[in-house]
């Protein structure tokens, strides 16, 4: 349906009338003098304006317009229902140098940590209806990368766009949790989870990952934390084919820490497969069902009567200039009669 939002905003409309109506006399005869426009040619725009009662109309029409737009006309959809969990969700993704290693499997290839985590995440994030979401890219430094939002749409696409070392080569493990802390503190949700994937141990950062999961565990923020890689892969050299461990640095325990103590769960993920697995796993642990929430679609339409107000009085000021530029133009009798 259609309403205005504003509509008290319409009680301004006689208020030209009212200023008119006990303005002086000698102010209204002067407002309403313009000079003569005879001895040259006008446009039929410029004498329609030259009879007071169509000015003046023309003068309303555009001062109802303005109080319309200011009235913030809105289109007004269907009530639909909206989920709604209560949770606020955050995920700190590590873009360091070393997730550019090739060593999880997706089927019959082999590609990056960083790849098999936008495309599985960006899965996670949409079933997570009702939910409020953010991202947290995490290298040397860690960045809010998407505030908390239902936007489910957004925050995959900018998890998608996410790119190896944005944030810098080493792994800022405890400023990722201390900014998820900062984000969800001030937030009154009864559920707050953060899911932190790294591939390697805390080698950056102005907050120690230990320091970080205390104030996590006294401000409720439950983690679950995500070891990415695989334990062994081929590889190429001099004196051939050996076998080596990708995943050496990984402080498993550091991460195992965090998950128990805050009251999450820590996560070993060698493969994609694996990494959906974990990701299944989390959906039930947190699951999404919660109470659904009215809402309406508004739209907003107050540019549509203030650009015709705009318009039309631009079209005023033009056929005024027009008028003062031609009785310039025109010769003074008076001056030729006095000479």
């Amino acid at each position: 349906m259609f309403q205005f939002e504003w509509i008290w905003m319409f009680l301004l409309v006689p208020l030209p009338l009212i200023i008119w109506r006990f303005m002086p006399a000698d102010l209204t005869k002067s407002a309403i003098n313009v000079p003569a426009f005879s001895g040259f040619e006008t446009s039929k725009a410029d004498a329609f304006f030259q009879i007071p009662s169509r000015r003046n109309l023309f003068l309303f029409l555009i001062w109802l317009l303005m109080i319309s737009g200011s009235a913030r006309p809105q289109w007004v959809g269907d009530l639909a229902s909206v989920p709604s969990s209560g949770r606020d969700l955050m995920l700190a993704i590590d873009v360091s140098g070393s997730m550019k290693a090739r060593d999880l499997e997706t089927g019959q290839t082999v590609t990056t940590r960083l790849d098999v985590v936008k495309q599985l995440g960006i899965d996670f994030l949409r079933r997570r209806v009702g939910d409020r979401l953010g991202l947290i890219l995490f290298g040397t430094n860690a960045y809010l990368q998407a505030p908390l939002s239902h936007d489910r749409d957004t925050v995959s696409t900018l998890l998608s766009e996410a790119v190896i070392g944005i944030a810098g080569e080493k792994t800022a493990i405890g400023d990722a949790i201390g900014l998820a802390i900062k984000r969800l503190q001030d937030e009154n949700v009864e559920h707050k989870v953060l899911i932190l994937m790294t591939d390697g141990a805390n080698t950056a950062g102005r907050v120690s990952p230990r320091s970080a999961m205390e104030m996590a565990t006294k401000q409720g923020l439950r983690i679950y934390t995500i070891g990415i890689g695989a334990d062994s892969m081929m590889v190429r050299g001099l004196l051939g084919a050996r076998r080596i461990n990708p995943s050496a640095e990984l402080d498993e325990r550091l991460l195992t820490d965090i998950a128990d103590t805050t009251g999450g769960r820590y996560f070993r993920a060698k493969s994609q497969s694996e990494l959906d697995e974990i990701y299944q796993i989390i959906d039930r642990i947190e699951p999404v069902p919660g109470t659904d929430q009215s809402a309406r679609n508004v739209q907003e339409y107050f540019y549509v009567p203030a650009g015709l107000a705009v318009f039309l009085l631009m079209l005023w000021l033009f056929s005024i200039e027009r008028g003062s530029i031609s009785a310039r133009g025109i010769p003074n009798q008076n001056r030729g009669m006095g000479s």
